[in-house]
């Protein structure tokens, strides 16, 4: 059976299918992965041009987090993720769990504030930004009471109802599931590993609370497609018979991959939870003059942040 969608590949999928070039139908997120990585590495261009330092490691996982969203959408894997269940399984495990901490831990706002002139148009880039870390969009979009309902809804309210189904229908609705994917793994992830300023800033309590809150969450689900013994989702119902694929096995393989898959990320999350803590415990009561220059700069512009929104009150 041919997809009603797009042409499948005639190739059943085996690594080296998976891993070659094609073009998505709709190419939205390997290009927001080019242009953001591109952006990144002028920042970082720009920020040591003028002498000062920005972490190899911070560049590292920004740019690793570019080149996973874009392979994961951008390669063949994409156009086989419309037929079969686990390789798109594998796609919204990207998506929502490994990519989100790459790019969170890059630092892209900090650099944003860096590399921005604080005149002119740049200024202007600044009040926005403030605008969205201290609006009342930012708030409501960051606060665990909605960032926790919308990573358990991007499994079990989207996979065990009809509405994925209707979605993945058609092209603009399969790339607006993985586009959800991806924003659902950046909310749950921003308060809990990002560094600067946040509309919402938990204790570190509260960060770990959250972490483990969600760990359990793809386990359960995995487990429920696991012992599913009949197809779930129409989608994935009837491969291509020249794949060879069953598709209640693939669909047990998808749970597999749910339950493993994000298990291992999870772990190294709270890894580098716990070293952030521990650093921000140890800056807490070191002596000013023991500060890095890194920690001096994101003071100071936690300072002009404030004189940005001091001077808007006033203009009101």
């Amino acid at each position: 059976m041919t997809s009603p969608i797009i042409d499948l590949p005639q190739a059943p999928p085996d690594p080296g299918a998976l891993l070659s070039w094609d073009v998505p139908p709709l190419p939205v997120l390997p290009v927001a992965a080019i242009v953001m990585a591109g952006l990144y590495c002028w920042g970082v261009y720009r920020v040591r041009r003028t002498g000062r330092a920005w972490s190899q490691w911070r560049t590292a996982s920004f740019l690793a987090g570019c080149l996973a969203l874009a392979a994961v959408t951008g390669l063949q894997i994409e156009r086989y993720g419309y037929g079969v269940f686990s390789i798109f399984m594998f796609q919204h495990l990207t998506l929502s769990m490994a990519v989100p901490p790459l790019l969170v831990v890059g630092s892209p706002g900090r650099l944003l504030l860096r590399t921005t002139a604080h005149h002119g148009a740049g200024r202007v880039v600044l009040v926005a930004a403030l605008w969205g870390l201290r609006g009342r969009a930012g708030r409501l979009a960051l606060h665990p009471g909605v960032t926790i309902p919308v990573f358990l809804f991007s499994y079990y309210g989207l996979y065990l109802s009809s509405l994925f189904d209707a979605l993945a229908s058609t092209v603009f609705g399969h790339t607006s599931i993985e586009v959800f994917f991806l924003l659902s793994g950046l909310v749950f992830i921003v308060p809990v590993l990002a560094v600067g300023p946040l509309p919402i800033r938990q204790s570190y309590l509260g960060r770990l609370f959250d972490l483990f809150v969600e760990m359990p969450l793809h386990v359960f689900f995995g487990v429920i497609l696991m012992m599913s013994t009949t197809p779930m989702l129409a989608t994935f119902a009837s491969p291509p018979s020249a794949w060879g694929l069953d598709p209640v096995a693939d669909q047990n393989l998808a749970g597999a991959l749910a339950w493993s898959y994000g298990e291992p990320v999870a772990l190294l999350v709270v890894v580098i939870f716990c070293i952030a803590w521990h650093k921000h415990e140890t800056l807490r009561f070191a002596p000013s003059s023991t500060r890095s220059d890194d920690d001096s700069a994101y003071l100071a512009y936690n300072t002009y942040l404030h004189s940005l929104a001091t001077g808007e009150r006033r203009v009101r």
